[in-house]
């Protein structure tokens, strides 16, 4: 059996669609047509059920990729070179949240650079466009806020995030923690809000955790990055919700202040995802690794 029929299979197997099987594998989607009716002629056998969205496997079709994509996945590592000295530079294309990515995910990958690893990244807006380019093959490895569906992406939860809220020292001077605890979110609606997106992302995640509600202001200053959030709430601009990674240093300094301290904080997983089966690769491997074993300190 054609080797390279049983590799269109299970990419098709595993990304649940002819057009995004063509686009990992750099082919046409009449060309991946082309070649799994070739192979369910050989098998005699339909292997899929075509849907008005994308593909399901049939019982042959699902057993056939639960035996081949082992042995093909043990081929692609044997095929590949590893990090060592003699084997060149290898490229992981890396996608995820700006803030994170900068001060977590390039550090942990920073050792491997040595080794021979050079890194590309790219900040999508949405964790859709995140999930969508990593399946479409844009992204060797993404670090997102919600697992994926599906066969295509596997995900390996990562570190979670503690949200915190704070404001300037002058803000923070009206409140009291007790008066927060006592009569809840309405006591905020006094300060302006600093937020990464007029959806208040993060902001509505802390007031549904902790009050029980929705906030009722829009927010005074919109910048779509966490670090400009956090230099801004820090200059007086109003209240904020930030990770505590980022703002541990100025809550350290004085520059910001944590209003509130609830019994159960907020949190935030992140996940570690890749399409499924290129962990045989031995650089993504090892970067899966390296942030894994660093994530155990964050």
């Amino acid at each position: 059996m054609d080797l390279a029929l049983l590799r269109t299979f299970v990419t098709v197997h595993r990304a649940g669609s002819f057009t995004r099987a063509a686009a990992l594998l750099g082919l046409s989607q009449p060309a991946v047509t082309s070649q799994i009716r070739t192979l369910e002629r050989q098998l005699g056998r339909p292997l899929f059920l075509r849907r008005a969205r994308g593909v399901t496997p049939t019982t042959i079709g699902d057993e056939l990729a639960h035996r081949a994509a082992p042995h093909l996945d043990a081929l692609v590592e044997i095929t590949e070179t590893g990090l060592d000295e003699e084997s060149g530079v290898r490229t992981l294309h890396v996608a995820g949240p700006p803030e994170f990515t900068a001060l977590r995910v390039l550090p942990a990958l920073t050792p491997l650079v040595g080794r021979g690893l050079a890194v590309r990244t790219s900040f999508p807006v949405t964790t859709e466009e995140v999930l969508d380019g990593l399946a479409a093959g844009h992204h060797d490895l993404a670090i997102t806020t919600a697992r994926p569906r599906g066969g295509l992406l596997v995900s390996t939860p990562l570190c979670d995030e503690e949200h915190v809220l704070v404001a300037a020292p002058r803000w923070a001077a009206r409140l009291s923690p007790e008066v927060l605890l006592s009569k809840g979110a309405v006591v905020l609606e006094q300060l302006p809000v600093v937020e990464v997106h007029e959806s208040l992302p993060f902001v509505s995640r802390y007031w549904a955790s902790v009050f029980d509600t929705g906030p009722a202001a829009a927010a005074t200053v919109i910048a779509p990055d966490l670090r400009a959030v956090r230099d801004s709430a820090a200059s007086g601009s109003g209240l904020a919700v930030l990770p505590r990674y980022l703002c541990e240093e100025a809550l350290e300094q004085g520059r910001l202040v944590a209003l509130l301290d609830p019994p159960v904080p907020p949190l935030r997983t992140y996940f570690l995802v890749v399409r499924t089966g290129t962990l045989a690769l031995a650089h993504l491997a090892l970067a899966h690794e390296a942030l894994l074993s660093a994530a155990g300190d964050w």
